[in-house]
């Protein structure tokens, strides 16, 4: 493990055992589950800690609302997807909707709750959004370590993220299923799949499920080279084609389709419907018929792979590891193969792309994949 200078927690407990808090915050993913249960046996069997789930992620801090979790609880949840103590996408204590539906900082009433349940630490496991939040709450004096969970994989610090390898393989047996049907009836199918702002999931899921055409949201697409690709696999009797789309991607000299907006959440953009517009456009310029499917929330649902059981509780030991010695606001990452720690104001600084020069990029290209350019 690599770190910088521990800081001390300054509440220590004073009853006998020192007390690490737990919170799983914004959207759910496979390996949730694992990530707690390695902390809370890591704290229990080698620290001899309380272990103290809080509820729904930052929405439990704000409301003071948790439970005690023990050896027994934890004990059997490796395989289960989800989370047992619940997750908030919408929760930020530095933008909580009031009765009224105004924004208020309780940023203040989250750290006094924090000092209220005597915690020496707490472990934050989230993607880019509520490690953010995290950090600010670091800032304010809560001493925390971060684990990072993401099925987009945009968290520049660390090569693996918790739940993207569960949602790729969701993720690519979509598309192998979607190849028979799209074979029979000759069609071209859309899938559609999720990632946000970074097209990790559809570059990975298109290549291992042999996607004709990949979209992604960093490398803007020309609707005539996308079309030009389906028309010639039909002239070669090809006759039907598969079009990976994430859901961030966009034309050129376009923006990306925006579903809804949320206003209470973290993240108040909800994007969506990419894949009914490219379907529109193919179906209008190639005369040929398209349908569309969208993987939405299944990429977040079912058991956590071998690969993010493993990861989460790597991540999940040795965030403990960081609590139990006072090394704070760090999260954890994978780095070759090897577990690091990295200042928390680093690995929030920018997200991580899909760039232009990855191999996997080139390796796509090698076996006629079209990126629509």
């Amino acid at each position: 493990m690599q770190g910088s200078k521990p800081r001390t927690s300054r509440f220590a407990s004073v009853r006998g055992k020192k007390r690490i808090g737990i919170l799983t915050a914004g959207g759910d993913c496979p390996g949730l589950n694992a990530g707690i249960r390695a902390i809370a046996k890591t704290a229990i069997l080698n620290y001899d800690m309380e272990v103290i789930g809080i509820k729904d992620g930052f929405l439990g801090l704000i409301e003071n609302r948790f439970s005690h979790i023990s050896y027994e609880d934890v004990s059997g949840i490796l395989t289960l997807g989800g989370t047992f103590i619940g997750a908030s996408n919408k929760a930020n204590p530095f933008r909580h909707p009031d009765f009224r539906g105004r924004f208020k900082d309780v940023s203040n009433m989250a750290v006094e709750n924090y000092r209220a349940m005597e915690l020496d630490g707490l472990v934050c496991i989230g993607g880019d959004g509520s490690l953010n939040i995290a950090y600010k709450l670091y800032k304010k004096g809560i001493d925390l370590v971060g684990v990072p969970k993401t099925i987009d994989r945009d968290l520049k610090q660390t090569d693996a993220t918790i739940g993207f390898d569960s949602a790729l393989i969701t993720a690519t047996q979509a598309i192998d299923k979607l190849h028979t049907t799209a074979q029979s009836h000759h069609r071209v199918m859309i899938i559609e799949v999720m990632g946000r702002y970074a097209g990790w999931l559809a570059l990975y899921s298109g290549l291992a499920g042999g996607g004709d055409i990949i979209l992604l949201p960093e490398i803007p697409y020309n609707i005539k080279k996308v079309c030009e690709v389906v028309l010639e696999r039909n002239q070669r009797g090809k006759r039907f084609s598969i079009v990976v789309v994430s859901e961030g991607a966009r034309p050129k000299a376009g923006k990306m389709v925006v579903k809804r907006i949320v206003k209470d959440s973290t993240d108040p953009v909800r994007l969506g419907g990419i894949g009914d517009k490219i379907a529109d456009d193919i179906e209008k310029i190639t005369g040929l018929e398209t349908r569309v499917t969208v993987l939405g929330h299944l990429q977040r649902g079912g058991e956590p792979s071998p690969f993010d059981r493993i990861l989460a509780t790597r991540f999940g030991v040795a965030s403990c590891e960081l609590v139990a010695k006072g090394d704070f606001g760090k999260v954890v990452t994978l780095k070759a193969g090897n577990i690091r720690a990295v200042d928390l104001a680093k690995a929030v600084k920018d997200i991580k792309r899909v760039s232009l020069k990855d191999p996997i990029i080139k390796t796509a290209l090698s076996v006629g994949t079209s990126f629509g350019t």
